[in-house]
């Protein structure tokens, strides 16, 4: 069993009509989504907006949906300021998560040197365990697969990379040449199929909001060595893959169009996120009744 489970989800962050923190609206979802199958949550990840939250609004929804759910809560506590990332993650560590996201630091570009200093220095303040976020198309920047393996070997705490880099030929040498219990989880939705096939053991997904269950049911048949099943499956998830982000709406703009459409907590997007385009809660509507027909 992987260490946070399979299925995990990067939660959306719930807003009130005025552009307000809905805590209440983040433990009812957080709860639901447990009812729903997940068995990991990221809390205040990309999509949960973090860039737009304040220190308190994180440190309150990591207590809050750790306390309201027995799953495993990661808390988003890092950004591309090291020592701010630092006193977060030890703020973090005291509201009951139990693991931390580190990402890579965004906009600032560092040399590989200085990545690894970044995630050491985190890893180093906590013992909590820590999962690496690698999603360059957002940070600018690609960690190295021998920094993550030096990492994984000489942190004992950091203990799982999300990979959203889309490079399956490049994850299954890092997997490769990893150490022993080091997991690696698929970041992108439309890579999760590939990267099981080179030895990943789950998902951080997005879409996962409303696809929980098809998605299990994906781990479960791969697991079973069922791969026409598992194939099958997952054919029948990539609209909803498609829908999370696109040009016009980025994620979480989709995510939180879908939830409002099953009468979930979700409201719109802070700035500079938003601006919807029309007809996207109908496509959403869309998207989710062939998903339910295709399960059927």
């Amino acid at each position: 069993m992987a260490r946070f489970g399979r299925m995990l989800s990067a939660m959306i962050t719930p807003f009130d009509d005025e552009g307000d923190l809905d805590v209440d609206g983040a433990v009812t979802l957080a709860k639901w989504m447990v009812d729903q199958g997940h068995e990991g949550l990221v809390v205040a990840g990309t999509t949960g907006e973090a860039p737009t939250l304040s220190d308190d609004e994180k440190l309150t929804l990591f207590e809050a949906v750790a306390e309201a759910v027995s799953i495993p809560v990661i808390a988003g506590s890092t950004g591309n300021d090291t020592a701010h990332s630092c006193h977060l993650t030890i703020e973090a560590a005291k509201r009951g998560v139990a693991g931390i996201l580190a990402l890579c630091p965004y906009y600032n570009r560092p040399s590989q040197a200085g990545i690894e200093h970044h995630l050491r220095a985190v890893a180093g303040v906590t013992e909590l365990p820590v999962m690496i976020y690698d999603i360059p198309v957002r940070t600018g920047r690609k960690i190295d697969t021998a920094v993550l393996g030096r990492l994984g070997r000489e942190v004992a705490n950091v203990v799982a990379v999300k990979d959203a880099t889309g490079n399956p030929a490049e994850t299954a040498r890092l997997i490769a040449g990893a150490s022993d219990g080091f997991e690696v989880y698929s970041g992108d939705d439309a890579f999760t199929l590939p990267l099981m096939s080179v030895g990943a053991v789950g998902t951080v997904s997005v879409a996962g909001h409303w696809t929980a269950p098809q998605q299990l049911a994906f781990f479960d048949a791969w697991a079973d060595g069922d791969i026409t099943a598992a194939q099958r499956i997952n054919r029948s998830l990539l609209p909803s893959y498609a829908f999370e982000t696109g040009d016009a709406c980025p994620n979480p703009g989709p995510t939180k169009a879908m939830l409002r459409t099953l009468g979930l907590p979700s409201g719109n997007c802070r700035p500079p996120m938003g601006h919807e385009p029309d007809g996207l809660e109908d496509e959403a509507r869309r998207i989710y009744d062939e998903l339910q027909q295709s399960s059927g």
